[in-house]
């Protein structure tokens, strides 16, 4: 397995094996990988003779100095787990690599980026936008996988690829679980162990509003207030936002749900929930996609 450093030696592997015929994945990610990132790379070695994982904590997505700070990194973990899974090559480039001195060109999605996450965290999506162009030029990829847990991040990725015409295909891969539902995500790695338990509230609000459509309720106000009182449930969570919105366009669902809707929450854990900036407040999204008419081949991945 090999580990890359530079865009110009990427674009050169990327060259070699196009050339010999072979279709090549991108797995992009931010590091402190888990069974989630190893689902991506599964995916993307079902489409693909060879897959490459990105390893680069992305400054300019971080609007919060400490959210950046305190981003967990596990190299040696990493390597390891990339070689375990076949990953044939990782590429781990400097900041001075992804932005040069003097940059000052950026990738902005339009309307996608503004709700959710766009509102809680200014210029997040502009920073992801940015980053996933640069490595998709780096890495000339035939496809690249991103899990569905950040589902508003695959929207604009998705929009940014089409609208700028890249030729690569954008995989989208289930969220995966714990066995209490949390979702896997780097961020897990800094709760301590009662706000880890208490955490689980997320999936569970999800699960109540997927139980309520699935027996007949259709008023969105409704459904949101059963997942945020599932949330309130816990004592050291605090909630950044608790959407209905249209799974496609991000647009505000109806008050009466007619079709497929995300409920998408954003929630800080910690002794210090209330407060964005503390060290010890640690920010988890989920989401679902609420049916109201049942999808023929939807399966809950748990």
């Amino acid at each position: 397995m090999q580990v890359i450093r530079t865009n110009r030696e990427l674009q050169g592997l990327a060259d070699a094996e196009r050339g010999a015929g072979r279709r090549l994945a991108l797995v992009p990610t931010m590091g402190a990988l888990h069974a989630g990132h190893l689902a991506l790379v599964e995916a993307a070695r079902r489409r693909a003779d060879r897959v490459w994982v990105s390893i680069f904590v992305n400054p300019t997505q971080f609007n919060d100095p400490c959210d950046l700070d305190g981003y967990p990194r596990t190299w040696d973990a990493d390597v390891a787990a990339c070689s375990a899974a076949g990953v044939d090559a990782i590429f781990a480039p400097a900041a001075a690599e992804m932005y040069p001195d003097g940059a000052e060109t950026t990738v902005e999605v339009g309307s996608l980026a503004l709700p959710l996450c766009g509102v809680a965290r200014p210029g997040h999506f502009q920073g992801v936008a940015t980053i996933v162009a640069k490595l998709l030029l780096a890495a000339k990829p035939h496809v690249a996988a991103f899990g569905e847990k950040d589902f508003q991040q695959l929207a604009v990725i998705r929009r940014m690829v089409r609208d700028l015409g890249f030729d690569v295909e954008i995989l989208g891969v289930p969220t995966v679980r714990e066995p209490d539902g949390l979702a896997l995500s780097s961020r897990n790695l800094r709760l301590d162990p009662e706000a880890r338990r208490q955490a689980r509230v997320l999936s569970r609000g999800l699960d109540a509003a997927r139980l309520a459509v699935a027996a007949g309720e259709r008023d969105a106000a409704r459904l949101l207030r059963l997942a945020t009182d599932e949330i309130a449930k816990a004592p050291l969570a605090a909630i950044d936002y608790a959407e209905l919105r249209d799974p496609t366009t991000l647009a505000p669902a109806p008050a009466t749900l007619g079709g497929a809707a995300l409920l998408a929450l954003a929630v800080f854990f910690g002794p210090a929930a209330g407060a964005a900036r503390h060290p010890d407040t640690v920010r988890l999204i989920d989401n679902c996609v609420l049916r109201p008419t049942p999808h023929p081949l939807e399966v809950d991945p748990r």
